[in-house]
């Protein structure tokens, strides 16, 4: 009754219109912004670094002495994840000004480490701002556009912002649990999905519960960062198509799902019986013997990436979700959001010039000591730029190793594309694989099996259904397939250790176990030698890498046998 009263008020042309009012002038003044981006980048990184001065980061780094864009690239070093730690040690035991300037961190945002250790990024008030404001500004457009999706239900899964704590108490997870948390409650009806939720860990149970609150509702939105969660999302739908309509009848949520007992408690009053739409869903999978999101949430839009590797996934949305609009949300990480798509069916958005200072280095040469670093106005489009955020709380000149394009311009700031991460590192599905992760556990592997092979590489590999990574061993390097199926068991093992979202989305079975592909003897030094010719420099500097991130190289050798490990190899042969 509540939500229809909200839902009549808000269709009402002058409350709706005063309700938008804020957000609007929010896209007048980033479109203002995007017109003058020098200016307004220069007046951000002022103002980051001068409440920024006091800080112990601050003072090491003589920020009181930073008045110019040359001062503050001569001061601090462009820097990995692995620079930052040893301050944010400090603000994890309670010690916050040995980085940032407020008072308050709710909680650390995780993501997977690039070498051994996960990353830990501090979501402050200014950090919840600018998050905010991004998301607000991709929202507002995309129901400008699509007028058909508003005030409709909105699906959008989240996590765990409370999955342990450190020295000084302050949570550690998942930073979509605590924005549906923090939601105001005249926006916190309009989504199926609540902030309890992300107490669920089970994957299959996560995605169970998602569909049972939202598959009788006519969706209007369905937000998740990476498509291979949709994949998996409509899939279960399918796959448990007669448990869901069984409970969505009887107003009941499987006792089969593993559910925390206080989520199932904090979702009754949700779990009505609705044998109508139970009976309407039923007739659909009768006659086509297939139930998925298209037959249930109607006329819809889903945002999600759509660039880079992950692009592959959408091949599947036809089957899966008809003909809904697709919309990219942009560059967006742990780091904080890069850009801003304004359009559909394009990855490309405008760089966020109002929340984070941005600086560019091209493509070739990320890796030398002093490359060429760039501003935002000085980019030109159609070229390729590792990007580099400097931010309100505490990563300044970032190498996050996103590799993006520059597509165009909105007004006369950028706009720019998300191609892949860097050639140190991998993902099909968002894993963010790394060769420091990879090295470092080969040569732990190697010293266990007294190993020793002249040259490897791991590669992603794509499949329909489920994509995997190999590893690339030419044939005769190894005794025989329980040598074999013994290391390719060992990596999985470390790369499930050392990557927790490797983990994650193999528990997920967004990822099939690694492969171990047997090429052709001599194919390494060909590949290297055709390399060597493509990319130029000598013999002497040249390294074969052990992580290859094209997701097409498997299609490029010649496989002479694929294994899985022991325990995989009971699911029969592999095609190769």
């Amino acid at each position: 009754m509540l939500k229809a009263m909200l839902t009549g008020l808000l269709s009402f042309y002058p409350i709706r219109k005063l309700v938008g009012l804020p957000i609007r002038r929010a896209m007048a003044r980033f479109d203002a912004a995007t017109r003058q981006p020098r200016a307004v980048q220069e007046a951000l990184l002022h103002g980051i670094i001068s409440r920024h001065a006091h800080t112990a980061f601050g003072r090491d780094h003589g920020f009181s002495e930073i008045h110019t864009v040359a001062d503050f690239r001569r001061r601090l070093p462009i820097s990995r994840y692995e620079y930052f730690e040893p301050y944010l040690a400090r603000v994890r035991r309670g010690e916050l000004d040995a980085l940032l300037s407020e008072p308050v961190v709710h909680m650390f945002a995780m993501t997977s480490g690039t070498t051994a250790a996960r990353k830990y990024i501090p979501v402050t008030s200014q950090y919840l701002t600018d998050y905010r404001r991004g998301w607000n500004l991709w929202g507002l457009k995309t129901m400008q556009d699509h007028p058909e999706a508003r005030l409709r239900p909105i699906l959008q899964l989240c996590g765990d912002w409370d999955e342990f704590r450190t020295e000084a108490q302050i949570p550690c997870g998942s930073l979509t649990g605590l924005t549906a948390h923090t939601q105001k409650r005249i926006i916190r009806w309009l989504y199926c999905v609540p902030a309890c939720t992300g107490r669920v860990k089970e994957a299959a149970a996560k995605y169970y519960v998602a569909l049972r609150l939202s598959m009788a509702r006519k969706v209007g939105m369905v937000i998740a960062a990476n498509p291979s969660t949709l994949v998996q999302l409509a899939r279960a739908c399918d796959l448990e198509k007669e448990s869901l309509l069984r409970d969505i009848h009887d107003g009941t949520l499987s006792s089969k799902i593993d559910v925390p007992e206080e989520v199932r408690a904090a979702l009754a009053h949700r779990l009505r019986p609705e044998p109508k739409q139970a009976r309407e869903l039923e007739a659909i999978a009768r006659r086509t013997g297939t139930l998925y999101p298209r037959d249930c949430w109607g006329k819809f839009v889903i945002g999600t990436w759509t660039g880079g590797s992950v692009g592959a996934y959408l091949r599947h949305f036809p089957r899966c979700f008809g003909d809904a609009t697709v919309r990219d949300i942009g560059l967006l990480a742990s780091e904080g959001r890069m850009t801003i798509p304004l359009a559909d069916g394009t990855p490309s958005g405008v760089l966020d010039v109002t929340s984070h200072y941005f600086e560019f280095i091209p493509e070739d040469e990320i890796d030398q000591p002093k490359p060429t670093v760039l501003a935002a106005h000085e980019v030109q489009e159609g070229r390729r730029y590792f990007i580099l955020p400097t931010t309100a709380y505490g990563l300044y000149r970032y190498n996050i190793y996103d590799l993006v394009q520059v597509t165009g311009f909105r007004n006369g700031t950028p706009l720019v594309e998300f191609l892949s991460k860097g050639s140190h590192f991998a993902s099909i599905t968002g894993e963010k694989l790394s060769e420091y992760q990879v090295t470092k556990a080969m040569v732990q592997i190697s010293q266990e099996m007294n190993l020793s092979l002249s040259a490897y590489s791991v590669a992603p590999c794509w499949d329909d259904e489920r994509p995997y990574y190999g590893l690339f061993v030419e044939n005769g390097e190894l005794t025989g397939p329980e040598q074999a199926q013994r290391l390719i068991a060992a990596l999985e093992r470390h790369l499930v250790q050392e990557n927790s979202e490797y983990a994650a989305k193999r528990h997920s079975q967004r990822l099939d176990p690694l492969r171990l592909a047997l090429l052709a003897p001599g194919t390494w030094q060909l590949w290297d030698q055709q390399r060597l010719a493509k990319t130029g420099g000598t013999l002497e500097q040249y390294k074969h890498p052990c992580l290859i991130g094209d997701l097409k190289f498997r299609d490029g050798v010649t496989i002479e046998q694929e294994l899985r490990s022991e325990t995989e190899a009971a699911a029969g042969p592999i095609k190769v």
